[in-house]
């Protein structure tokens, strides 16, 4: 991974060339409807954050652009529909988070050669050349939570002998779910400790983690003493299989996106860390490209991917240890990620309590 750049530090930058971007906007282009189309809807993370920060961030930019908000339901035909949709609306560029990554390739060639920018957002579309890509760092996402759960293992002196880890990934159909499984490889692999099975979970659904983790439970047992899963959602379905089992406590889980129930996992003691990447950056970031290439500029690009100028931030791992540094103190967009107020509710209050989240 690159060197950690706090989520904070990388908003400030972001944000704070806001005025000149506004200011090139203004003068090079007529306010425009711009479409912002997500993916699916089994993680909480796109109604939430997503959209919030794009929406947000474009008012900033352009009050007068409008943004048409789609989101595809895991359906790929649905998001064909609703791409075709936004373009007979007339939109001047599409923030497109593909639900099947080579599929999105047709859908990023038609727009163009109707003279629309696109911006790829969080999942790459490797088999087109999209105008921009903006993004976590996901291959770096994988490589990070099995570091840290691996590391977590040696040091409690987890032995590597006749036991091993379960490997949950994303869709199949998402490019990014391929770099984060790509990047857990990179970690485990070189472990030490055996992979005992893997699984793509279709969709990024929980419910087919948790089924796929019941049978592995069935078949490992109590050899199992970590499971690295992809996002909290197929992370979560883990630990569902596990308390169905009655294992407790449950192994160490994996998971990213830093959701509510995740953090109470965490809170509780159930899930053993999370990625926290404040999604609000990365759509400030993707509502600032589309104002330039608007503009008729051209984005600065600190890398490339699949031949796409890129920008990719480098998020934290979150484990109980560092919480309430990384989710209740740090501020992002000038709030918190998160407060204890809907953290540290009903059975949380006293893990709250431990970790120093509430008095």
């Amino acid at each position: 991974m690159h060197k950690r750049t706090h989520a904070a530090a990388l908003a400030t930058l972001v944000l704070g060339t806001t005025a000149l971007y506004t200011q090139a906007f203004a003068q090079s282009i007529t306010p425009a409807k711009i479409a912002f189309l997500m993916p699916d809807q089994s993680s909480t993370r796109y109604e939430e954050h997503d959209k919030p920060g794009f929406v947000a961030e474009m008012k900033k930019l352009c009050a007068a652009c409008e943004v048409l908000y789609q989101n595809a339901d895991g359906d790929a035909s649905r998001q064909q529909q609703q791409f075709n949709s936004v373009v007979s609306q007339g939109v001047k560029a599409i923030v497109l988070d593909p639900v099947d990554s080579t599929a999105a390739a047709s859908l990023v060639k038609q727009a163009q050669a109707k003279g629309i920018k696109v911006v790829a957002y969080d999942r790459p579309i490797p088999d087109a050349k999209a105008d921009y890509y903006v993004s976590f760092n996901n291959e770096g996402i994988g490589k990070a939570i099995a570091d840290s759960l691996v590391a977590r293992l040696k040091a409690k002196g987890v032995s590597p002998n006749d036991v091993g880890l379960l490997q949950i990934n994303g869709s199949p159909t998402d490019a990014a779910a391929g770099l984060i499984k790509k990047g857990i490889h990179s970690s485990l692999d070189n472990s030490g400790y055996k992979i005992l099975a893997e699984y793509d979970t279709p969709d990024w659904v929980p419910a087919k983690a948790q089924q796929w983790a019941s049978g592995q439970i069935s078949r490992f047992g109590k050899k199992i003493i970590g499971v690295v899963a992809a996002n909290d959602g197929t992370g979560g379905g883990a630990i569902a299989a596990f308390k169905a089992a009655g294992m407790n406590p449950v192994p160490l889980v994996s998971g990213n996106d830093a959701t509510i129930a995740a953090l109470q996992l965490i809170i509780a003691g159930d899930q053993y860390n999370t990625i926290s990447k404040p999604s609000e950056t990365v759509a400030a970031a993707a509502a600032q490209v589309v104002v330039k290439l608007l503009a008729g500029e051209t984005p600065k690009a600190e890398t490339t991917l699949y031949g796409t100028p890129s920008q990719l931030f480098v998020p934290a791992v979150v484990t109980a240890e560092n919480l309430k540094a990384e989710i209740i103190d740090k501020m992002v967009s000038g709030k918190p990620i998160q407060t204890p107020a809907v953290l540290c509710v009903d059975r949380y209050a006293d893990g709250c309590k431990k970790l120093g989240i509430t008095k």
